[in-house]
């Protein structure tokens, strides 16, 4: 039987959840994993030697059951508009069980007066969890995913067009980090909490990224010339509504777009690249390129074809015939809490104070 303490990992069946529960029983620690279902990706979790928990993440009677005989956790919150609540369910049971660690997944955007509801309530969420002094806490606060560019994957795939509104095609405005190199991060805080307690981190990939180099690199996994178009909100937002599957509500496609726009402004490029990867993880930071590549060696969907490309047409006039959302009427709909004076992340005081570039070597590594 381990000796090593037992780790609860929350939303084990999402992107950073199951590389970070593969990891730690890969290292040897017993892992409570937390699923709303027993499925496919439940199965591979239990084979690889996790306990499955399957229960409501929302209901503090199940987070309850789920925290007993855990000494740490990984808290992270379904996207979602309730991530505050889960958060609040995961603090206080979090306390009552008087977990010693925990590593929670917050947000490199995360600011009191954000115009995204979201990022606000993780911004409240990450005050609450500070909250017990008998509790360690370490975050981790990725940016702009490697894994949200491989939403267009397909169309550029087919069509040789990689479609997001990133704004100037030339100038470099992420260091897009991959599931597991976050896990990675996630992973090193929950094994050696000595070390890592009270700190925050930002792990992003190896180098600042433009859209044309990100075109470049998804043409290189693929063999096949890829172009980057700069497309409005409008469009994305119509887009992930009309391709499935889609794993995004409409409330969350409303919160991408306000991420979208931090993109362009250039946020996501402040203090990027870090070397959190490699100082926490113990690994060296994925590049794009080795990210796409793995993704289209496992989906053989992606090879060209005729009748790929002519369902990629279809695909794109599928998209120009969806209706458009309108993103405010969402938030209103939904009766968002909404503040009268709302900032992007670098036209806050505080932000930019915390977020500013911390380590000069890896900041000289943005050449590419």
């Amino acid at each position: 039987m381990s000796t090593l303490p037992k780790i609860l990992v929350t939303s084990a069946g999402g992107k950073t959840g199951i590389p970070v529960t593969l990891q730690l029983l890969g290292k040897g620690y017993p892992v409570r994993a937390f699923v709303r279902k027993r499925d496919a990706r439940a199965d591979r979790l239990e084979k690889a030697g996790a306990e499955i928990f399957a229960g409501d993440q929302y209901s503090i009677s199940d987070m309850r059951r789920a925290m007993a005989g855990v000494q740490r956790a990984y808290q992270c919150a379904p996207t979602a508009p309730n991530g505050l609540h889960f958060n609040a369910v995961f603090t206080a049971a979090a306390h009552e069980a008087k977990l010693e660690h925990i590593v929670t997944l917050g947000q490199w955007l995360s600011a009191a007066q954000h115009p995204s509801l979201f990022t606000r309530e993780v911004y409240i969420s990450d005050i609450l969890i500070r909250m017990s002094p008998e509790m360690s806490v370490t975050s981790v606060n990725p940016g702009w995913f490697a894994d949200n560019y491989l939403m267009v994957l397909d169309s550029a795939a087919h069509l040789g067009l990689f479609t997001m509104p990133l704004g100037a095609r030339d100038v470099k405005k992420n260091a897009p980090p991959s599931n597991e190199d976050i896990a990675g991060v996630a992973v090193g805080a929950l094994i050696n909490p000595e070390d890592h307690s009270n700190k925050i981190y930002r792990p992003t990939g190896p180098q600042l990224l433009s859209p044309d180099e990100i075109a470049a690199a998804m043409a290189r996994a693929l063999g096949r010339k890829v172009s980057y178009m700069d497309i409005s909100e409008t469009m994305m937002v119509k887009a992930l509504r009309a391709l499935p599957p889609s794993n995004y509500s409409e409330a969350a496609v409303s919160q991408l777009a306000i991420y979208a726009d931090e993109y362009r402004r250039g946020s996501f490029a402040v203090n990027a690249p870090t070397d959190d990867v490699e100082l926490v993880g113990g690994r060296k930071p994925e590049s794009f390129e080795s990210i796409v590549r793995r993704t289209v060696a496992a989906r053989p969907e992606l090879r060209a074809s005729l009748s790929k490309r002519l369902g990629g047409l279809m695909s794109f006039a599928r998209i120009l015939l969806t209706p458009a959302l309108d993103l405010d009427k969402i938030q209103l709909d939904r009766d968002y809490v909404r503040l009268n004076d709302t900032k992007f992340s670098q036209d806050t005081a505080e932000w930019l104070k915390t977020h500013k570039p911390l380590r000069a070597p890896a900041i000289a590594n943005q050449a590419t």
